[in-house]
C-alpha cells in the first residue's frame, strides 16, 4: 500500500514554524528597541502610519492569495476534462485590478505625506535645542543653551519637545531611537535635523543605524528622559565646575592621565570648544580624520561609556583600559596606540586602578 507524501517536506515545516517563532520574538513590544511600544508623539504617528500600510497589504494579500488558491483548487485539471476553452481577457475585471490599487497607493500616500508634514518640526515655540556629533564610534550630545557636553547619554526632560541637529565628523551614521523617533541619516558636511519628545520617564535605547566601519554594531547611545525637575538638577551638575582630586588614587590617576597623553584626545576641565575640536581634528589615522574623543569632565555621571555598550563601574573600566581593542575593535584609542607605538603609552595594572579611581572621580 502506498503511502501519501506529506504536502510540505518536514524541513519546510519546521522552518517555516521557526520563522514565524522569530517574527513574533521581534516583534513584541517588550524589547528595549521595540518600534511597536511607542513612548512619544513622533513614534506614535510613525506607528500609526505602519499599521495603515501592514493592515492595508495583508487585505491585498489575502485578497489576491485567495484568489490564486481559489483559482487553482477550483480550476485544477479533473481526469476526462476537455481542454478549457481559451479567452482572450477580460477588460472589466482588468480596469478592476488596475485602479482599486492604484486608489489604495493613493490613500496611502496622503496618509504618508500628511504625517511627513506634521513631524517635520516640533509643534512647541521652545524646543530645547541639542546639537549630536556623530564620530566612528560614538555619539556626542552638546546643549548650547547650557554649555553642556556629554557622550553617548543624551538627557532630555519628559514632556518637552527636543529638536536635534546632526552632524558627521567622518562617515555617513545613522541617528535612531525605535521608541521615539525614526531614522535621521546624520552625514558629512551636511546638517539635518530632527526632533522627539518622550511622554514618560525612563532610558530609551538608540542605535546607529547606517553601517559606518567595523564597530557599526558597537555604536550605540542611550536618551535618558527625566521629570523636568530631576532634568533641571542635572544641568545644574554638569554646568558645575570640574571636579579636581586633591588626593589618594584619583590624584594619582590625575597624574597617570596628564602623563599618558590621555589629555590629547579627552576633555576633563569642561565642555569642548569649536577651538579646542578643531586643534585636535587635525591629521589622518589609516585614512580617516583623526578626532577627538569623549568629554569626560563629568564622566562619572554616566551610566554607560565605549559607545553606551558597557556600564560604568570599575571592573568595565579597567578591562577596557586594559584592551580596549579586544572590548570595542577598531576604537580609536588603541588604533592611536599600535600606530605610534610608543611604549610610554601602555599602562600598567597599577595605572589602571589609579585611573578607574580618577574617572570614577569625575561626577
Amino acid at each position: 500500500m502506498l503511502r501519501r507524501r506529506p504536502l510540505l517536506p518536514h524541513w519546510l515545516l519546521i522552518a517555516a514554524c521557526l520563522s514565524l517563532l522569530l517574527l513574533l520574538i521581534s516583534c513584541t513590544p517588550s524589547h528595549p528597541q521595540s518600534t511597536f511600544d511607542a513612548a512619544g508623539p513622533v513614534s506614535r504617528s510613525q506607528l500609526n502610519l505602519f499599521w495603515v500600510i501592514f493592515w492595508a497589504s495583508l487585505g491585498v494579500f489575502v485578497v489576491v492569495v485567495g484568489a490564486l488558491l481559489y483559482s487553482v483548487v477550483r480550476f485544477r485539471e479533473k481526469p476526462g476534462q476537455a481542454m478549457p476553452t481559451q479567452v482572450h481577457g477580460n477588460r472589466k475585471l482588468e480596469i478592476a485590478w488596475t485602479v482599486a490599487p492604484a486608489l489604495l497607493l493613493g490613500a496611502i500616500a496622503v496618509m504618508t505625506v500628511q504625517t511627513l508634514f506634521e513631524l517635520e518640526d516640533p509643534p512647541s515655540d521652545n524646543p530645547l535645542q541639542v546639537r549630536v556629533v556623530a564620530h566612528q564610534w560614538w555619539f556626542e550630545a552638546i546643549y548650547p543653551e547650557y554649555n553642556v557636553t556629554t557622550a553617548n547619554e543624551i538627557n532630555v526632560p519628559v514632556g518637552r519637545d527636543v529638536s536635534f541637529t546632526l552632524d558627521s565628523e567622518d562617515v555617513i551614521h545613522s541617528f535612531w531611537v525605535p521608541k521615539l523617533s525614526g531614522k535621521m541619516d546624520v552625514i558629512p558636511n551636511v546638517t539635518n535635523a530632527t526632533w522627539f519628545r518622550a511622554d514618560e520617564a525612563g532610558v530609551f535605547y538608540g542605535q546607529c543605524a547606517e553601517f559606518c566601519g567595523v564597530a557599526h554594531a558597537l555604536m550605540k547611545f542611550r536618551v535618558v528622559a527625566q521629570p523636568p525637575e530631576e532634568f533641571e538638577q542635572w544641568l545644574a551638575a554638569q554646568q558645575a565646575p570640574a571636579r579636581t582630586p586633591t588626593e589618594g588614587a584619583a590624584l594619582a590617576g590625575q597624574t597617570v592621565f596628564s602623563a599618558k597623553g590621555c589629555i590629547v584626545c579627552h576633555t576633563v576641565t569642561g565642555p569642548d570648544t569649536e577651538a579646542l575640536r578643531a586643534s585636535r581634528n587635525r591629521g589622518f589615522l589609516d585614512g580617516q580624520p583623526l578626532t577627538h574623543g569623549p568629554n569626560l569632565t563629568h564622566f562619572a555621571s554616566r551610566g554607560s561609556f565605549a559607545g553606551s555598550i558597557m556600564e560604568t563601574d570599575d571592573e568595565n573600566l579597567a578591562a577596557w583600559l586594559r584592551d580596549p581593542e579586544q572590548v570595542k575593535p577598531g576604537n580609536r584609542m588603541s588604533r592611536l596606540a599600535a600606530a605610534f607605538n610608543d611604549p610610554a603609552l601602555e599602562l600598567s595594572e597599577s595605572d589602571i586602578s589609579a585611573l578607574v579611581a580618577y574617572l570614577q572621580s569625575l561626577e
